[in-house]
Formats: structure tokens, C-alpha cells, sequence
């Protein structure tokens, strides 16, 4: 079992002080009576305030049980080790469970790799300049430099590094130096290289792919132009997590669009890439605000 927390401190960022800040809790395990009420004893034992709770079990009858928490407290860095302590003695011991506990006023620190197509990277850089996605931005990572200026433009270091050819290894070491420390996720803003297994098991944190169709049709190049052969009337996206194995990754969400007869390949690219972008958009942010649980190859996304 593993328990995540996650704070100011150990970030090395300023201290809330005072004031009242949210936190989530995440609990997963088998599912058992007195869950939801041994999470809220200890939660009002530090006089937290529960602001929103979703749960969700597979089976109430030995299944999986799934719950988020968000709790306003203050001097919330403080009092987070406490909870901590009294959540291992009161609920992961007793109940066998898994959680992550993390004080939501520090951003989760997200790396971007891109390629050409600048659509949807433009779009999370635009949204996080909007303070619509509750995450900083480190990094972007390109394997083309025809974005530096734009990516520096909102004042977010660039990084070229070069993947040609079948072996890799040399751009996934410099990928890994970048990333190490620096990244607690990574998004793949329509980044057209393939990951290796052994990168995705060093990078370490969650990898997060938008993929131009409902997994897994018309995969590989020109996927809009084969859609317009095939006469397709619905397009679509899906953002999932990374794994070893290609484009099957737990999926985070998924939107279509209705087309017609009378979209070319090139309407399709385009309203294509509205999509993309708000899909990928969404599922940042419920990464960001702990909203998704990971349960093997599913996932459980409190939306």
C-alpha cells in the first residue's frame, strides 16, 4: 500500500500561514461497512470543514470503493502530518486502504512535450495564463523548434531536443534529465513520438495522451483523411494515461462531434482539433484537482 503527502513544505514553497486552505483526500480500496464514517471522524477531530465528497464502489458487496474528499482547513500545512497519522491508524490499518492526501493550494507541477502541431499545447498554455488549469508549467519539450518563440512568449522555458531515426535512447536520457525533480505529470500535446517502456517506468509520474479519434480507429498518419474515406458522421478524442502499450492506456475522456458528407478532410482536421483541445483540456485539469483514480486499466473521474 502506498500513502502520498504531499505539502508546501515539502516543496520548499512559502507556507499558507493562517489562512483556510483546501485539501484533497483520495481513499481506495475493498469496498466495507464504515468507510465514509471513519474518514469524517477523523477529518472533524482537526475540525475540518468536508466542502465536497464523491464516492463510488464497484460492488457494495466486496467490491472496490472509490472516494474524494476536498476539506478546507486552517494552518492546513501544519496539520496535515497529524491527519495523516490519525488517517493510518483509523483508516488504512483497519480498513486496508490505499489514500494521497495533498494540500490543493500547490500546484502540480506539469511538463509539456509537443511536436508541430501546436493546437492544443497554444491551448493549455493559453487556459494556464487564464488561471483556468491549477497547475504550473516547468517546461515544454519538443522534438521541433518551431514553437520556441511562442511557448517563451508566455514566459515558459522551451527545451529542443531532437528524436529522429529508431533509436531514441539519447532524447529520452535528456528528456529524463529535464524531467527529474522538476515534473509531478507529463502531457502529450500531440507529441508523435513513441515512448519506450523502459522511459515511461523511469519518468516516474503519471503521463497524460490525447489521441485524435475513439481509440483505437484510424490509427497511424492522415487518421482525418481515412475518416473521410471511410465516411464517417461522427469524429472524436480521447485522453488517456500512457502505458507500454500504445494508445491503450486508462481513459480519462473521451467527446465526438457530428460531421456530414460535405466536410472535406480538411473540415474534419479542423473540427478534429476543437475536440482534441477540449478534451485534453479537461482532462488536465481533473488530473489536476485529483479528480481521476486510477484502477488498473479503468479509471474513476469525479467530474
Amino acid at each position: 500500500m502506498t500513502v502520498t503527502l504531499d505539502t508546501p513544505a515539502a516543496r520548499t514553497q512559502p507556507s499558507s500561514g493562517g489562512r483556510r486552505t483546501l485539501a484533497s483526500l483520495i481513499v481506495q480500496g475493498a469496498d466495507r461497512t464504515g468507510i465514509v464514517s471513519a474518514v469524517a471522524a477523523v477529518l472533524a477531530r482537526h475540525q475540518a470543514n468536508i466542502v465536497s465528497l464523491d464516492q463510488y464502489s464497484d460492488d457494495p458487496l466486496g467490491g472496490a470503493f472509490f472516494q474524494r474528499t476536498v476539506f478546507s482547513l486552517d494552518n492546513l500545512p501544519l496539520v496535515l502530518p497529524e491527519i495523516a497519522r490519525d488517517l493510518d491508524k483509523q483508516v488504512k490499518r483497519p480498513y486496508a486502504l490505499d489514500y494521497t492526501l495533498r494540500d490543493l493550494s500547490v500546484p502540480l507541477r506539469m511538463a509539456v512535450f509537443a511536436s508541430k502541431a501546436d493546437h492544443c499545447l497554444l491551448d493549455l498554455l493559453w487556459r494556464h495564463r487564464r488561471g483556468e488549469l491549477p497547475v504550473s508549467i516547468p517546461m515544454v519539450i519538443s522534438n521541433h523548434p518551431d514553437m520556441a518563440e511562442e511557448v517563451r512568449g508566455f514566459g515558459i522555458p522551451f527545451f529542443h531536443v531532437p528524436s529522429a531515426g529508431p533509436d531514441k535512447s539519447a532524447a529520452e536520457a535528456e528528456h529524463l534529465r529535464l524531467l527529474k525533480g522538476n515534473v509531478d505529470f507529463v502531457v502529450l500535446a500531440r507529441y508523435m513520438q513513441i515512448l519506450s517502456g523502459s522511459f515511461i517506468e523511469q519518468a516516474g509520474v503519471p503521463i497524460i495522451n490525447i489521441h485524435h479519434s475513439f481509440l483505437p480507429a484510424f490509427i497511424g498518419a492522415g487518421p482525418y483523411a481515412k475518416a473521410k474515406e471511410r465516411g464517417v458522421k461522427l469524429i472524436g478524442a480521447t485522453a488517456h494515461y500512457v502505458t507500454e502499450d500504445l494508445d491503450e492506456g486508462p481513459i480519462i475522456e473521451q467527446d465526438v462531434v457530428r460531421v456530414t458528407h460535405a466536410d472535406t478532410a480538411a473540415d474534419l482536421m479542423r473540427r478534429g482539433a476543437d475536440v482534441e483541445r477540449a478534451v485534453l483540456s479537461r482532462a488536465v485539469l481533473w488530473h489536476a484537482e485529483d479528480r481521476v483514480i486510477r484502477s488498473g486499466n479503468h479509471t474513476i473521474v469525479f467530474a
